[in-house]
This record gives C-alpha cells, sequence and structure tokens, in this order.
C-alpha cells in the first residue's frame, strides 16, 4: 500500500497534466458549441421558427410528409425526441422528483 501511494505521488503531476493536456481542446470546442446551441433565440429567429413550423404543418396537410427520406425523417424524429426530453427534464425539475407533484 506504501509503494502504491509513492507511485502515485512520484507520477500524480505527469498524470494531471496529461489529463489536462487531453482535456483542454475537448473543453474548447464543448464550449464552442454550448455557446451557439444553447443560447436563447434572438428576436430575429423567432419569426423564422414560426414560419418554419407553420411549413411543417403545410406539408402534413398536404401530404408532402410522405415524401420525405429516410434519413429527413430520422433527423425529423430525432430532433423531436430532443425537444420532448428536454419538456420532461424540465418536468423533473420543477417537480422536484421523479414521481407526483407534492400537493
Amino acid at each position: 500500500a506504501q509503494g502504491l501511494a509513492q507511485r502515485l505521488a512520484a507520477r500524480g503531476p505527469q498524470l494531471l497534466n496529461a489529463a489536462l493536456a487531453y482535456s483542454k481542446p475537448r473543453l474548447a470546442t464543448f464550449w464552442y458549441y454550448a455557446k451557439v446551441e444553447l443560447a436563447p433565440p434572438t428576436p430575429a429567429e423567432i419569426p423564422r421558427a414560426v414560419d418554419s413550423m407553420k411549413a411543417m404543418v403545410r406539408a402534413f396537410q398536404s401530404g408532402r410528409l410522405a415524401q420525405l427520406t429516410v434519413k429527413e425523417a430520422l433527423r425529423n424524429g430525432l430532433v423531436a425526441t430532443e425537444v420532448l426530453m428536454w419538456f420532461y427534464i424540465g418536468e423533473i425539475i420543477g417537480k422536484g422528483g421523479l414521481i407526483g407533484y407534492n400537493v
């Protein structure tokens, strides 16, 4: 046990430097995309989102939805699933638990 502690103490700074070197570029990439993707919509983006939703409703009503490629349908399904999961996560946070509300 003492030998393990000595080896860990000797290699600790080396392991820490390796972990920092490995994580810095990945964290920079994460923060770059997080700032873009997790930012609230700007006032200019809201009308575009409304128009996009209207176009989706028109496509559904006209039957154009049946002409989607598998790739487009899968992408739309994944986006809908992501929105639904964020809703569920917000509900769990709001309730303060997984099951039921305190009434």
